[in-house]
Protein backbone atom coordinates (compact mmCIF):
# COMPACT_ATOMS: atom_id res chain seq x y z
CA UNK A 1 0.00 0.00 0.00
CA UNK A 2 1.54 3.38 -1.29
CA UNK A 3 1.82 6.28 1.11
CA UNK A 4 -0.91 8.00 -0.85
CA UNK A 5 -3.33 4.79 0.25
CA UNK A 6 -2.45 4.86 3.65
CA UNK A 7 -3.09 8.24 4.46
CA UNK A 8 -6.89 7.57 2.59
CA UNK A 9 -7.07 4.97 4.32
CA UNK A 10 -6.60 6.70 7.96
CA UNK A 11 -8.72 9.58 6.71
CA UNK A 12 -11.86 6.95 5.84
CA UNK A 13 -11.42 5.69 9.50
CA UNK A 14 -11.62 8.92 10.98
CA UNK A 15 -14.29 9.85 9.23
CA UNK A 16 -16.44 6.60 9.66
CA UNK A 17 -15.90 7.23 13.47
CA UNK A 18 -16.71 10.94 13.21
CA UNK A 19 -20.46 9.76 11.63
CA UNK A 20 -21.43 8.00 14.47
CA UNK A 21 -24.17 5.56 13.80
CA UNK A 22 -25.02 7.17 10.37
CA UNK A 23 -27.20 10.12 8.90
CA UNK A 24 -30.30 8.48 9.56
CA UNK A 25 -30.13 8.15 13.44
CA UNK A 26 -27.80 11.40 13.50
CA UNK A 27 -31.01 12.95 12.85
CA UNK A 28 -33.31 10.84 14.95
CA UNK A 29 -30.79 11.94 17.53
CA UNK A 30 -32.01 15.85 16.17
CA UNK A 31 -35.70 14.77 15.85
CA UNK A 32 -35.76 13.88 19.64
CA UNK A 33 -34.35 17.36 20.90
CA UNK A 34 -30.95 16.25 21.67
CA UNK A 35 -27.57 16.78 19.94
CA UNK A 36 -25.28 13.99 19.37
CA UNK A 37 -22.47 13.17 21.36
CA UNK A 38 -19.69 15.58 19.70
CA UNK A 39 -22.13 18.58 18.54
CA UNK A 40 -22.19 18.25 22.86
CA UNK A 41 -18.54 18.58 23.16
CA UNK A 42 -18.50 21.52 20.97
CA UNK A 43 -20.49 23.73 23.00
CA UNK A 44 -19.35 22.55 26.37
CA UNK A 45 -15.41 23.11 25.49
CA UNK A 46 -13.48 25.87 24.58
CA UNK A 47 -13.49 26.00 20.82
CA UNK A 48 -10.87 23.73 18.63
CA UNK A 49 -9.64 22.32 22.19
CA UNK A 50 -10.45 19.15 22.44
CA UNK A 51 -8.19 16.10 21.48
CA UNK A 52 -10.20 12.66 20.88
CA UNK A 53 -8.81 9.57 22.28
CA UNK A 54 -9.67 5.66 21.51
CA UNK A 55 -11.28 7.13 18.22
CA UNK A 56 -11.01 3.66 16.24
CA UNK A 57 -12.11 1.27 19.11
CA UNK A 58 -14.59 -0.79 18.10
CA UNK A 59 -15.99 -4.01 20.40
CA UNK A 60 -14.50 -7.77 20.38
CA UNK A 61 -18.49 -9.46 20.87
CA UNK A 62 -19.36 -12.11 18.68
CA UNK A 63 -22.78 -12.78 19.68
CA UNK A 64 -26.16 -12.47 18.56
CA UNK A 65 -24.91 -11.30 15.04
CA UNK A 66 -22.87 -8.40 16.47
CA UNK A 67 -19.82 -9.21 14.76
CA UNK A 68 -22.26 -7.42 11.73
CA UNK A 69 -22.71 -4.42 13.73
CA UNK A 70 -19.06 -2.84 14.62
CA UNK A 71 -19.07 0.82 14.69
CA UNK A 72 -15.49 2.78 14.97
CA UNK A 73 -15.51 4.34 18.84
CA UNK A 74 -18.54 1.86 20.25
CA UNK A 75 -20.90 4.07 21.38
CA UNK A 76 -18.49 6.46 23.95
CA UNK A 77 -16.35 9.30 22.76
CA UNK A 78 -13.45 9.94 25.18
CA UNK A 79 -10.90 13.08 25.04
CA UNK A 80 -9.65 15.84 26.88
CA UNK A 81 -10.52 19.85 26.47
CA UNK A 82 -10.58 22.89 28.48
CA UNK A 83 -12.79 24.84 29.24
CA UNK A 84 -11.75 28.96 30.10
CA UNK A 85 -8.68 27.79 29.03
CA UNK A 86 -8.38 24.95 31.90
CA UNK A 87 -8.28 21.59 31.18
CA UNK A 88 -10.58 18.63 31.60
CA UNK A 89 -10.93 14.80 30.83
CA UNK A 90 -14.31 14.14 29.52
CA UNK A 91 -16.46 11.16 28.06
CA UNK A 92 -19.82 11.72 26.02
CA UNK A 93 -22.08 8.49 25.56
CA UNK A 94 -22.66 8.16 21.81
CA UNK A 95 -26.31 7.56 21.52
CA UNK A 96 -26.30 6.91 17.54
CA UNK A 97 -24.07 4.21 17.84
CA UNK A 98 -25.44 0.65 19.40
CA UNK A 99 -27.65 3.34 21.47
CA UNK A 100 -24.44 4.55 23.30
CA UNK A 101 -24.73 0.94 25.09
CA UNK A 102 -21.42 0.18 27.56
CA UNK A 103 -19.67 -2.52 25.83
CA UNK A 104 -16.44 -4.16 27.95
CA UNK A 105 -14.30 -2.21 25.27
CA UNK A 106 -15.90 1.23 26.02
CA UNK A 107 -16.08 0.97 29.34
CA UNK A 108 -12.38 0.46 29.13
CA UNK A 109 -11.88 3.47 26.82
CA UNK A 110 -13.83 5.12 30.10
CA UNK A 111 -11.83 3.82 32.51
CA UNK A 112 -8.88 5.15 30.58
CA UNK A 113 -9.96 8.71 30.52
CA UNK A 114 -10.83 8.29 34.36
CA UNK A 115 -7.23 7.67 35.58
CA UNK A 116 -5.57 10.06 33.44
CA UNK A 117 -7.63 12.94 35.11
CA UNK A 118 -6.62 11.44 38.56
CA UNK A 119 -3.35 11.06 37.47
CA UNK A 120 -3.34 14.50 35.69
CA UNK A 121 -5.21 16.15 38.61
CA UNK A 122 -7.83 17.63 36.27
CA UNK A 123 -12.00 17.51 36.08
CA UNK A 124 -14.20 14.81 34.69
CA UNK A 125 -16.90 15.41 33.18
CA UNK A 126 -19.43 13.01 31.49
CA UNK A 127 -22.32 13.34 29.41
CA UNK A 128 -24.62 10.51 29.86
CA UNK A 129 -27.26 9.28 26.87
CA UNK A 130 -27.00 5.77 26.97
CA UNK A 131 -29.31 2.60 26.72
CA UNK A 132 -27.35 1.01 29.35
CA UNK A 133 -25.34 -2.47 29.98
CA UNK A 134 -25.54 -3.88 26.08
CA UNK A 135 -27.47 -6.79 27.02
CA UNK A 136 -25.78 -8.85 23.98
CA UNK A 137 -22.20 -9.37 26.38
CA UNK A 138 -23.98 -10.37 29.30
CA UNK A 139 -21.67 -9.82 32.70
CA UNK A 140 -18.61 -8.24 30.74
CA UNK A 141 -20.71 -5.23 30.42
CA UNK A 142 -22.13 -5.24 33.87
CA UNK A 143 -17.95 -5.92 34.89
CA UNK A 144 -17.63 -2.66 32.93
CA UNK A 145 -20.26 -0.64 35.15
CA UNK A 146 -18.26 -1.56 38.30
CA UNK A 147 -15.02 -0.83 36.70
CA UNK A 148 -16.63 2.64 36.21
CA UNK A 149 -17.90 2.52 39.40
CA UNK A 150 -14.84 1.92 41.32
CA UNK A 151 -13.17 4.56 40.10
CA UNK A 152 -15.78 7.43 40.70
CA UNK A 153 -14.87 6.45 44.44
CA UNK A 154 -11.37 6.58 44.13
CA UNK A 155 -12.03 10.08 42.63
CA UNK A 156 -14.17 11.35 44.81
CA UNK A 157 -12.45 14.06 46.73
CA UNK A 158 -9.40 14.85 44.48
CA UNK A 159 -11.11 15.53 41.48
CA UNK A 160 -14.35 17.53 40.49
CA UNK A 161 -16.41 15.12 38.62
CA UNK A 162 -19.58 16.58 36.80
CA UNK A 163 -21.87 14.63 35.04
CA UNK A 164 -24.98 15.46 32.77
CA UNK A 165 -27.77 13.29 32.20
CA UNK A 166 -28.91 14.51 28.35
CA UNK A 167 -31.53 11.07 27.71
CA UNK A 168 -31.96 7.98 29.41
CA UNK A 169 -29.74 6.55 32.02
CA UNK A 170 -31.55 3.83 33.87
CA UNK A 171 -30.63 0.31 35.64
CA UNK A 172 -26.67 0.48 36.46
CA UNK A 173 -26.08 3.13 34.82
CA UNK A 174 -27.47 5.35 37.19
CA UNK A 175 -24.48 5.20 39.73
CA UNK A 176 -21.61 6.32 38.06
CA UNK A 177 -23.73 9.71 37.81
CA UNK A 178 -24.87 9.37 41.25
CA UNK A 179 -21.39 8.87 42.71
CA UNK A 180 -20.13 11.95 41.06
CA UNK A 181 -20.19 15.53 42.90
CA UNK A 182 -23.03 17.46 40.67
CA UNK A 183 -25.68 16.24 38.61
CA UNK A 184 -27.37 18.14 36.07
CA UNK A 185 -30.19 17.44 34.19
CA UNK A 186 -32.43 18.45 31.09
CA UNK A 187 -35.96 19.24 31.15
CA UNK A 188 -38.12 16.89 29.19
CA UNK A 189 -35.26 15.09 27.31
CA UNK A 190 -33.67 13.24 30.24
CA UNK A 191 -34.37 10.72 32.70
CA UNK A 192 -32.86 8.17 35.99
CA UNK A 193 -34.37 5.62 37.24
CA UNK A 194 -32.94 1.89 38.68
CA UNK A 195 -36.41 0.12 37.09
CA UNK A 196 -38.71 1.68 34.46
CA UNK A 197 -42.21 2.31 34.26
CA UNK A 198 -43.03 -0.88 32.69
CA UNK A 199 -41.00 -3.09 35.26
CA UNK A 200 -43.22 -0.33 38.20
CA UNK A 201 -46.31 -1.53 36.44
CA UNK A 202 -46.16 -4.94 36.35
CA UNK A 203 -44.63 -5.31 40.39
CA UNK A 204 -47.13 -2.70 41.69
CA UNK A 205 -49.58 -2.01 39.36
CA UNK A 206 -49.00 1.74 39.11
CA UNK A 207 -49.13 3.79 35.99
CA UNK A 208 -46.43 5.86 36.16
CA UNK A 209 -44.77 8.73 33.26
CA UNK A 210 -41.10 8.64 32.32
CA UNK A 211 -41.00 12.06 33.93
CA UNK A 212 -43.38 11.13 37.09
CA UNK A 213 -40.66 8.38 37.93
CA UNK A 214 -36.94 9.99 36.64
CA UNK A 215 -37.21 12.83 34.82
CA UNK A 216 -35.07 15.91 35.57
CA UNK A 217 -37.46 18.10 37.78
CA UNK A 218 -38.41 15.00 39.89
CA UNK A 219 -34.53 14.26 40.70
CA UNK A 220 -34.09 18.10 41.29
CA UNK A 221 -37.24 19.01 43.98
CA UNK A 222 -38.09 15.61 44.94
CA UNK A 223 -34.96 13.20 45.10
CA UNK A 224 -32.02 15.36 45.69
CA UNK A 225 -30.61 13.26 43.36
CA UNK A 226 -29.58 16.02 40.67
CA UNK A 227 -28.23 19.57 41.08
CA UNK A 228 -29.82 21.18 38.44
CA UNK A 229 -32.26 21.00 36.14
CA UNK A 230 -31.96 23.06 32.44
CA UNK A 231 -34.11 23.85 29.69
CA UNK A 232 -32.33 22.65 26.74
CA UNK A 233 -29.18 21.02 26.24
CA UNK A 234 -27.57 23.70 25.61
CA UNK A 235 -28.34 25.54 28.77
CA UNK A 236 -27.04 22.21 30.36
CA UNK A 237 -23.25 22.02 29.22
CA UNK A 238 -23.24 25.83 29.66
CA UNK A 239 -24.03 25.42 33.61
CA UNK A 240 -21.37 22.80 33.55
CA UNK A 241 -19.02 25.71 32.15
CA UNK A 242 -20.17 28.32 34.90
CA UNK A 243 -19.88 25.64 37.41
CA UNK A 244 -16.14 24.70 36.80
CA UNK A 245 -15.43 28.16 37.05
CA UNK A 246 -15.61 28.36 40.57
CA UNK A 247 -14.28 24.73 41.32
CA UNK A 248 -9.86 24.18 41.67
CA UNK A 249 -8.43 21.55 39.47
CA UNK A 250 -8.35 18.86 42.05
CA UNK A 251 -8.16 18.77 46.35
CA UNK A 252 -4.47 19.93 46.33
CA UNK A 253 -5.04 23.17 44.05
CA UNK A 254 -6.79 26.79 45.01
CA UNK A 255 -10.29 27.83 43.76
CA UNK A 256 -9.72 29.91 40.10
CA UNK A 257 -9.52 33.92 41.57
CA UNK A 258 -11.04 36.46 39.00
CA UNK A 259 -10.29 40.05 38.65
CA UNK A 260 -13.25 41.48 40.61
CA UNK A 261 -14.81 44.69 39.54
CA UNK A 262 -16.94 44.88 42.35
CA UNK A 263 -15.65 47.40 45.70
CA UNK A 264 -14.43 44.92 48.36
CA UNK A 265 -15.16 47.78 51.03
CA UNK A 266 -18.72 48.42 49.37
CA UNK A 267 -21.31 48.63 51.89
CA UNK A 268 -25.14 47.86 51.53
CA UNK A 269 -26.91 50.46 53.43
CA UNK A 270 -30.54 47.93 52.61
CA UNK A 271 -28.43 45.29 54.58
CA UNK A 272 -29.67 47.71 57.53
CA UNK A 273 -33.14 47.37 57.23
CA UNK A 274 -33.42 43.84 55.38
CA UNK A 275 -34.27 41.75 58.58
CA UNK A 276 -37.49 42.94 60.24
CA UNK A 277 -37.86 43.89 63.20
CA UNK A 278 -40.39 41.41 64.17
CA UNK A 279 -38.96 38.36 64.93
CA UNK A 280 -42.11 36.41 63.34
CA UNK A 281 -41.64 38.07 60.14
CA UNK A 282 -40.07 36.61 57.15
CA UNK A 283 -37.52 38.23 54.65
CA UNK A 284 -35.56 36.84 51.63
CA UNK A 285 -32.26 35.46 52.57
CA UNK A 286 -31.39 35.54 49.13
CA UNK A 287 -31.68 39.00 48.83
CA UNK A 288 -28.99 39.60 51.25
CA UNK A 289 -26.73 36.99 49.98
CA UNK A 290 -27.12 38.86 46.30
CA UNK A 291 -26.18 42.37 48.33
CA UNK A 292 -23.17 40.68 49.75
CA UNK A 293 -21.17 38.88 47.06
CA UNK A 294 -19.65 40.09 43.92
CA UNK A 295 -21.85 41.78 41.59
CA UNK A 296 -24.54 40.37 43.31
CA UNK A 297 -24.12 37.30 41.27
CA UNK A 298 -25.16 33.98 43.38
CA UNK A 299 -24.12 30.52 41.92
CA UNK A 300 -26.86 28.30 43.33
CA UNK A 301 -27.18 24.57 43.38
CA UNK A 302 -30.10 22.38 44.09
CA UNK A 303 -32.21 25.39 44.31
CA UNK A 304 -35.54 23.12 43.99
CA UNK A 305 -34.79 20.81 46.25
CA UNK A 306 -35.20 21.53 50.53
CA UNK A 307 -35.89 25.01 50.01
CA UNK A 308 -35.66 25.90 53.76
CA UNK A 309 -31.79 25.71 53.87
CA UNK A 310 -29.95 27.90 50.52
CA UNK A 311 -26.34 26.23 49.14
CA UNK A 312 -24.60 28.10 46.30
CA UNK A 313 -21.10 29.19 45.40
CA UNK A 314 -20.37 33.46 44.87
CA UNK A 315 -17.35 35.25 45.00
CA UNK A 316 -16.17 37.94 47.31
CA UNK A 317 -13.39 40.30 46.09
CA UNK A 318 -12.84 37.08 43.12
CA UNK A 319 -12.21 34.22 45.54
CA UNK A 320 -14.73 31.56 44.95
CA UNK A 321 -16.74 30.61 48.33
CA UNK A 322 -19.51 28.21 49.16
CA UNK A 323 -22.58 29.66 50.75
CA UNK A 324 -24.72 27.50 53.23
CA UNK A 325 -27.93 30.22 54.86
CA UNK A 326 -31.43 29.16 55.92
CA UNK A 327 -34.06 30.88 54.53
CA UNK A 328 -36.63 32.62 56.56
CA UNK A 329 -39.35 32.57 53.08
CA UNK A 330 -39.69 28.80 53.81
CA UNK A 331 -40.68 26.75 56.90
CA UNK A 332 -39.38 29.71 58.58
CA UNK A 333 -35.74 28.64 57.72
CA UNK A 334 -36.01 25.39 59.94
CA UNK A 335 -33.62 22.29 59.48
CA UNK A 336 -35.31 19.02 58.11
CA UNK A 337 -33.89 16.13 57.06
CA UNK A 338 -33.71 17.26 53.43
CA UNK A 339 -32.36 20.44 53.91
CA UNK A 340 -29.66 19.01 56.71
CA UNK A 341 -28.30 16.02 53.95
CA UNK A 342 -28.55 18.84 51.74
CA UNK A 343 -26.46 21.28 53.34
CA UNK A 344 -24.23 18.58 54.97
CA UNK A 345 -23.35 17.13 50.83
CA UNK A 346 -22.21 20.77 49.71
CA UNK A 347 -20.30 21.33 53.07
CA UNK A 348 -18.02 18.17 52.08
CA UNK A 349 -17.53 19.17 48.77
CA UNK A 350 -16.24 22.67 49.33
CA UNK A 351 -13.78 21.58 52.36
CA UNK A 352 -12.58 18.63 49.81
CA UNK A 353 -11.66 21.58 47.26
CA UNK A 354 -10.46 23.88 49.77
CA UNK A 355 -13.39 26.30 49.43
CA UNK A 356 -14.35 28.70 51.89
CA UNK A 357 -17.60 28.69 53.86
CA UNK A 358 -19.79 31.00 54.52
CA UNK A 359 -22.90 30.60 56.94
CA UNK A 360 -25.55 32.87 56.82
CA UNK A 361 -27.69 31.59 59.87
CA UNK A 362 -31.41 32.21 60.81
CA UNK A 363 -32.74 29.66 62.03
CA UNK A 364 -35.28 28.62 64.86
CA UNK A 365 -34.00 24.86 65.20
CA UNK A 366 -35.19 21.64 63.82
CA UNK A 367 -38.75 20.91 62.19
CA UNK A 368 -40.36 19.31 64.83
CA UNK A 369 -43.19 16.58 63.87
CA UNK A 370 -43.91 12.67 63.98
CA UNK A 371 -42.49 12.27 60.06
CA UNK A 372 -39.52 13.82 60.49
CA UNK A 373 -38.66 11.77 63.97
CA UNK A 374 -39.57 8.85 61.91
CA UNK A 375 -37.67 9.57 59.04
CA UNK A 376 -34.72 10.15 60.93
CA UNK A 377 -33.79 13.44 61.81
CA UNK A 378 -31.64 12.79 64.41
CA UNK A 379 -29.22 10.66 62.02
CA UNK A 380 -29.57 13.04 59.26
CA UNK A 381 -29.37 16.09 61.46
CA UNK A 382 -25.87 14.43 62.39
CA UNK A 383 -24.83 14.80 59.14
CA UNK A 384 -24.97 18.27 59.23
CA UNK A 385 -23.22 18.41 62.69
CA UNK A 386 -21.04 16.13 61.13
CA UNK A 387 -19.95 17.87 57.93
CA UNK A 388 -19.04 21.30 59.52
CA UNK A 389 -17.02 20.10 62.34
CA UNK A 390 -14.62 17.66 59.82
CA UNK A 391 -14.13 21.23 57.79
CA UNK A 392 -10.60 22.33 57.82
CA UNK A 393 -11.33 24.72 55.46
CA UNK A 394 -12.02 28.76 56.24
CA UNK A 395 -15.88 28.99 58.00
CA UNK A 396 -17.45 32.32 58.63
CA UNK A 397 -20.45 32.39 60.04
CA UNK A 398 -22.85 35.02 60.04
CA UNK A 399 -25.91 35.31 62.32
CA UNK A 400 -28.82 37.54 61.19
CA UNK A 401 -31.78 36.63 63.58
CA UNK A 402 -32.39 33.69 64.91
CA UNK A 403 -29.69 31.46 66.34
CA UNK A 404 -32.08 28.50 69.11
CA UNK A 405 -31.41 25.42 70.67
CA UNK A 406 -29.44 22.25 68.37
CA UNK A 407 -29.53 24.33 65.04
CA UNK A 408 -27.04 26.77 66.96
CA UNK A 409 -24.53 24.33 67.16
CA UNK A 410 -24.38 22.49 63.97
CA UNK A 411 -25.00 26.30 61.99
CA UNK A 412 -20.83 26.59 61.56
CA UNK A 413 -20.88 27.81 65.64
CA UNK A 414 -17.72 28.82 67.31
CA UNK A 415 -17.87 25.02 68.76
CA UNK A 416 -17.47 23.75 65.34
CA UNK A 417 -14.04 25.02 64.64
CA UNK A 418 -15.77 28.07 62.90
CA UNK A 419 -12.55 30.66 62.17
CA UNK A 420 -14.79 33.98 61.94
CA UNK A 421 -18.25 34.45 63.55
CA UNK A 422 -19.98 37.69 62.92
CA UNK A 423 -23.52 39.00 64.40
CA UNK A 424 -26.16 41.32 63.32
CA UNK A 425 -27.61 43.48 66.59
CA UNK A 426 -30.64 41.62 65.54
CA UNK A 427 -29.06 38.70 66.26
CA UNK A 428 -30.93 36.30 69.30
CA UNK A 429 -28.98 33.43 70.28
CA UNK A 430 -30.86 31.21 72.97
CA UNK A 431 -31.72 27.92 73.63
CA UNK A 432 -35.11 28.54 72.40
CA UNK A 433 -37.46 30.97 71.76
CA UNK A 434 -39.09 33.42 74.29
CA UNK A 435 -42.82 32.29 74.10
CA UNK A 436 -41.35 28.28 74.71
CA UNK A 437 -38.94 28.79 77.26
CA UNK A 438 -41.37 31.08 79.32
CA UNK A 439 -43.94 28.23 79.59
CA UNK A 440 -41.18 25.80 80.60
CA UNK A 441 -39.20 28.17 82.85
CA UNK A 442 -42.26 29.43 84.78
CA UNK A 443 -44.50 26.28 84.16
CA UNK A 444 -45.95 26.78 87.67
CA UNK A 445 -46.08 30.71 88.25
CA UNK A 446 -48.13 30.52 85.41
CA UNK A 447 -50.46 28.15 86.67
CA UNK A 448 -50.70 30.16 89.45
CA UNK A 449 -51.12 33.15 87.73
CA UNK A 450 -54.39 35.63 88.35
CA UNK A 451 -53.65 37.09 85.00
CA UNK A 452 -52.10 34.92 82.88
CA UNK A 453 -51.26 36.70 79.94
CA UNK A 454 -50.02 39.80 81.60
CA UNK A 455 -47.78 37.57 83.32
CA UNK A 456 -46.24 35.33 80.15
CA UNK A 457 -46.16 38.97 78.46
CA UNK A 458 -44.09 40.06 81.12
CA UNK A 459 -41.94 36.92 81.39
CA UNK A 460 -41.78 36.50 77.39
CA UNK A 461 -40.29 40.71 77.65
CA UNK A 462 -38.04 39.41 80.30
CA UNK A 463 -36.74 36.64 77.85
CA UNK A 464 -36.23 38.36 75.34
CA UNK A 465 -33.96 41.19 77.43
CA UNK A 466 -32.12 39.07 78.20
CA UNK A 467 -31.48 36.67 75.63
CA UNK A 468 -33.14 38.21 72.00
CA UNK A 469 -29.42 39.89 71.07
CA UNK A 470 -26.03 38.53 70.37
CA UNK A 471 -24.46 40.19 73.38
CA UNK A 472 -24.33 37.83 75.82
CA UNK A 473 -22.68 35.22 73.39
CA UNK A 474 -20.14 37.95 72.40
CA UNK A 475 -19.24 38.44 76.10
CA UNK A 476 -18.49 34.65 76.57
CA UNK A 477 -16.38 34.93 73.09
CA UNK A 478 -18.85 32.97 71.46
CA UNK A 479 -19.12 35.77 68.77
CA UNK A 480 -16.38 37.72 67.81
CA UNK A 481 -18.06 40.76 66.66
CA UNK A 482 -21.41 42.65 66.20
CA UNK A 483 -21.65 44.40 63.27
CA UNK A 484 -23.64 47.08 61.34
CA UNK A 485 -25.71 44.85 58.39
CA UNK A 486 -24.06 47.40 56.00
CA UNK A 487 -20.69 46.52 56.80
CA UNK A 488 -21.32 42.46 55.99
CA UNK A 489 -19.13 42.70 52.92
CA UNK A 490 -16.04 44.47 53.97
CA UNK A 491 -15.83 42.49 57.32
CA UNK A 492 -16.59 38.80 55.55
CA UNK A 493 -13.24 40.07 52.82
CA UNK A 494 -10.87 40.97 55.12
CA UNK A 495 -11.66 37.66 57.09
CA UNK A 496 -10.86 35.66 54.14
CA UNK A 497 -7.66 37.42 53.57
CA UNK A 498 -6.44 36.65 56.82
CA UNK A 499 -7.52 33.20 56.48
CA UNK A 500 -6.06 32.52 53.42
CA UNK A 501 -3.01 30.47 54.56
CA UNK A 502 -5.39 28.67 57.42
CA UNK A 503 -4.05 25.22 58.13
CA UNK A 504 -5.91 22.70 60.37
CA UNK A 505 -6.02 19.04 60.29
CA UNK A 506 -8.49 16.52 62.39
CA UNK A 507 -6.87 13.21 63.73
CA UNK A 508 -5.09 10.44 61.86
CA UNK A 509 -7.75 7.86 60.31
CA UNK A 510 -8.63 6.19 57.48
CA UNK A 511 -11.83 7.95 57.45
CA UNK A 512 -14.81 8.90 60.00
CA UNK A 513 -18.10 7.35 59.84
CA UNK A 514 -20.47 9.45 58.81
CA UNK A 515 -23.90 9.01 60.09
CA UNK A 516 -25.69 7.71 57.29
Amino acid sequence: MSREEKLKELHRRKEAALAGGGPERIEKQHQAGKLTARERLNVLLDPGSFTEMDMLVTHRCTDFGMEKQKLPGDGVVIGHGTIEGRPVYIFAYDFTSLGGSLSVTNAQKICKVMDLAVKMGVPLVSLNDSGGARIQEGVDSLAGYADIFLRNVLASGVIPQVTAIMGPCAGGAVYSPALMDFVVMVKGTSYMFVTGPDVVKTVLQEEVTFEELGGAMTHNSASGVAHFAADSEEECLLTIRELLSFLPQNNVGSPPWRQPTDDPQRMEEGLNTLVPENPNKPYDMKELIRLVVDDRYFFEVQEHLAQNVIVGFARLDGHPVGIVANQPMVLAGCLDINSSIKAARFIRFCDCFNIPIITLQDVPGYLPGMAQEHGGIIKHGAKLLFAYGEATVPKLTVITRKSYGGAYCVMGSKHMRADYNLAYPSAEIAVMGPEGAVNILYRRELAKATDVEAFRAERVKEFKDKFANPYVAAEKGYIDEVIEPKETRPKLIRALKILANKRDTNPPKKHGNIPL
